[in-house]
C-alpha cells in the first residue's frame, strides 16, 4: 500500500461522488471531497529498506528454500523499521523455526506504491537467475483506492500468477485488505474505499485460483482485528505496524508452508 495512492482519488472524485448514497446528498458528496484532500496531504510512511529486500534465515545446513515477495509497500514492511518485523522477515523465521526447519533465501521485488499492472516487471525481476520455490503477493490496496475496475486488476495478477507457475514457483496471493479498517481516511470516504476493496478482493480470488494459485482472503481473516485495534496500523494510520504485519503473517503462514512444503529441498 502508499499514500501517494490516495491522490489518485482525486482524479476519480466523479465516480465517487456517484457514490454518495454513502454519505447522503449533494452534501454527501461535498463531505468526500473535502476527505479526499485531507487524504492526500498526510504525512505516510516511506520505504525504510528500498527495493532490494533480501536476508537468509535459518541454520546452516538446513534445506533451503527461496521466498520471493511481490506487490506494493507490504512486500517491503513499508510503517517498520526492522527486517524482523516485516511480513517476509517474521514467514521466513517461521518457516526457519517450524517443524521442517528451513534454510530461507528472502528476497523482495516489491515497490511501494504498485498496482496490479505493476507486477509484470517484478515477475521479470524475480525470474532472474534461479526462479523462487515460493512467490508470495501482496497486491490490492492502490487498485482500490484508486478506484481501478475489478476485472481489469485481476486479469493482470492472474498473468503474473500464471507467468511464475509455468517457471516453477509456488504462488501465494495476499488479496486486498479490509481498507475499511485504516484510520488516514475518514468516514464516509473509507466506506468507500473499504467497498472498492472487497469488489477488488472477490476478482482477485477467483482470478487467482483459475491461475493456479492459492489465495488468503486478507480481509476475512484479520480485518476485524484490524477494526478493533488501532495499534495493528503505524504512526500513519494507513500502512500495518510491527504488530500488524504479524498477524499477516500468522494468517499467510498456513498457505506459505504449505507451498514450501511441495517444493524440492536443494
Amino acid at each position: 500500500m502508499s499514500g501517494q495512492i490516495i491522490s489518485g482519488l482525486t482524479a476519480r472524485l466523479g465516480r465517487a461522488a456517484a457514490l454518495s448514497v454513502v454519505a447522503g446528498t449533494v452534501g454527501g458528496a461535498a463531505l468526500l471531497a473535502g476527505e479526499v484532500l485531507a487524504a492526500r496531504h498526510r504525512r505516510y510512511a516511506q520505504p525504510e529498506f528500498g527495493l532490494g529486500l533480501r536476508a537468509t534465515i535459518g541454520r546452516p545446513g538446513a534445506p533451503a528454500l527461496r521466498l520471493v515477495l511481490l506487490g506494493d509497500s507490504a512486500a517491503l514492511g513499508v510503517g517498520v523499521t526492522h527486517l524482523e518485523d516485516t511480513v517476509g522477515g517474521m514467514l521466513a523465521g517461521l518457516l526457519a523455526e517450524g517443524p521442517t526447519g528451513r534454510l530461507v533465501h528472502l528476497s523482495s521485488v516489491g515497490v511501494s506504491g504498485s498496482r496490479s499492472t505493476d507486477l509484470a516487471t517484478q515477475v521479470a525481476r524475480s525470474l532472474l537467475g534461479e526462479p523462487p520455490d515460493v512467490a508470495l503477493i501482496l497486491i490490492g490496496a492502490n487498485d482500490a483506492t484508486t478506484l481501478r475496475r475489478p476485472a481489469d486488476s485481476a486479469a493482470y495478477l492472474a498473468s503474473a500468477v500464471h507467468r511464475l507457475r509455468e517457471a516453477g514457483a509456488e504462488v501465494v496471493v495476499g488479496t486486498c485488505p479490509d481498507l475499511g479498517a485504516v484510520r488516514a481516511i475518514a468516514p464516509p470516504l473509507r466506506q468507500v474505499v473499504g467497498w472498492s476493496g472487497r469488489r477488488i478482493a472477490y476478482a482477485q480470488t477467483i482470478a487467482v485460483l483459475e491461475a493456479g494459485g492459492t489465495v488468503v482472503d486478507l480481509a476475512t481473516e484479520t480485518g476485524p482485528v484490524f477494526r478493533a485495534d488501532a495499534g495493528t496500523l503505524c504512526h500513519d494510520g494507513f500502512h500495518p505496524s510491527a504488530d500488524g504485519y504479524r498477524i499477516w503473517a500468522h494468517a499467510l503462514l498456513p498457505a506459505v508452508a504449505a507451498a514450501a512444503a511441495v517444493t524440492s529441498p536443494h
